[in-house]
């Protein structure tokens, strides 16, 4: 049995809108000059902690910048200008692993329970997860414990799972559990970047996902 974990932003959701302009409504809220769009997102996958703590530093309202992202998040995720929509192919690559008899389903991701329940309940995959992780549960990414615990509640070993996400964060996180790191393309982070942090491979589009899974997994 294989365990195979997702990330969410940036891998399975397109929220990138979403997400900067939370972000913007967060730091002016707090009198602050938001971030660059590419700097915004380069923070995607972390804790919003530690998001913000890399944005203003250690000094800056790192609580409450991340106390009003989050009522923002939830306000906007409302409007329908802010939807965040799958990436192509992926629903459908989720509905193939999921009715498989030699595959587990994760997330480990950087948002929280509540983001990963809506997330969940908005794409009718309710029962189809092992495990979800979130930010709510262990540290931050590039720390292994969100992947440790993914793979000790769904009963699997480092060398039969793989991690699948668009940052740097989600490769170191994977190479320090042992599982095999599987890098995508078009969210966050460049495929040089991925395959720097411990990229076994970098794909492209959901089909070249697909096509992993027709033999054994990568070496981790």
């Amino acid at each position: 049995m294989r365990l195979v974990v997702f990330d969410v932003d940036g891998t399975l959701v397109d929220s990138q809108h979403l997400i900067v302009a939370a972000q913007g409504v967060a730091f002016a809220e707090h009198g602050l000059a938001c971030p660059e769009r590419r700097e915004a997102l380069s923070v995607v996958g972390l804790s919003l902690p530690q998001a913000f703590r890399r944005l203003v530093g250690e000094d800056g309202p790192i609580e409450g910048l991340s106390e009003s992202y989050k009522r923002a998040f939830n306000a906007l995720r409302l409007d329908p200008d802010y939807e965040e929509p799958l990436f192509p192919g992926m629903g459908d690559l989720l509905a193939k692993l999921h009715a498989r008899n030699d595959v587990r389903l994760g997330i480990a991701t950087g948002k929280s329970r509540r983001g990963v329940e809506h997330l969940i309940a908005a794409n009718g995959w309710e029962g189809w997860f092992a495990t979800t992780q979130t930010a709510d549960d262990a540290p931050s990414k590039p720390d292994p414990a969100m992947l440790r615990q993914a793979m000790d509640e769904a009963g699997a070993v480092p060398s039969a799972t793989m991690m699948i996400g668009d940052t740097t964060y989600d490769m170191a996180m994977a190479v320090s559990a042992g599982a095999a790191a599987i890098g995508v393309a078009w969210g966050y982070h460049s495929p040089g970047a991925l395959f720097g942090a411990g990229a076994v491979t970098v794909v492209d589009h959901a089909g070249a996902l697909a096509d992993l899974f027709g033999g054994p997994l990568p070496p981790a």
